[in-house]
């Protein structure tokens, strides 16, 4: 028999995925529509988020190795830029598209270096992606989660004072949700990881269904 903790984390992240591999396919459905880079950059975020949370069901069942884990943090980390890179297409400032283009791209390739050049540490602890990666790797994704996360915020109340449409809160409420379910290590209540990416994707799903920004 499994244990509790292992039903739980399996259970949510099951729900979890189906929620998010919906959602994913809806904005990419919304995209083909419409051509918007926005959608687009969205859809590959909720991509790499719903890839993030499969590699997290494969973790709850004890299936898991190095290079697994090394691919989840890396994809923890992109997923909030490619949502940040959705937002910046909402602002009408080329300049400021191509700085922050130039950036993603730097912060990219320091992290993958930072994921090559610190060897191998395994984070699943509990069936749960809970133990800390090296320094270098930390920092390497606060370069890009923290940056990302600022833009998320700014973008999104410039919308909403500009639109007064609540579902963008809705928006960014979920990325925040998902972004801090990426520092829960939590000892007590590992599963609490799950349970906040759960709630995010349901921030996501209010804001973004029926009718993507």
């Amino acid at each position: 028999m499994m244990p509790l903790l292992q039903v739980e984390s399996l259970a949510i992240t099951s729900v979890t995925f189906v929620l998010s591999a919906v959602l994913t396919l809806f904005l990419f459905v919304s995209y083909r529509r419409r051509r918007k880079s926005n959608v687009m950059f969205w859809s590959l975020g909720m991509t790499a988020f719903t890839a993030g949370i499969f590699l997290e069901i494969l973790f709850a069942a004890s299936v898991y190795s190095i290079a697994s884990v090394d691919t989840y943090l890396f994809i923890v980390a992109l997923l909030v830029e490619l949502l940040a890179l959705g937002s910046m297409e909402l602002l009408s400032s080329k300049a400021k598209k191509r700085a922050y283009y130039t950036f993603c791209i730097a912060s990219s390739a320091f992290l993958a270096y930072a994921l090559a050049a610190t060897g191998n540490v395994n984070i699943v602890q509990d069936y749960v992606a809970l133990g800390n990666p090296s320094p270098l790797v930390i920092i390497a994704s606060s370069v890009i989660t923290f940056p990302a996360s600022v833009i998320l915020v700014w973008v999104a109340l410039l919308s909403y004072i500009k639109t007064r449409n609540a579902k963008i809160l809705s928006i960014v409420a979920g990325v925040i949700v998902v972004v801090i379910a990426g520092t829960l290590y939590i000892a007590a209540f590992p599963a609490l990881l799950y349970i906040a990416e759960f709630v995010g994707i349901l921030l996501l799903w209010i804001g973004f269904y029926p009718r993507p920004r």
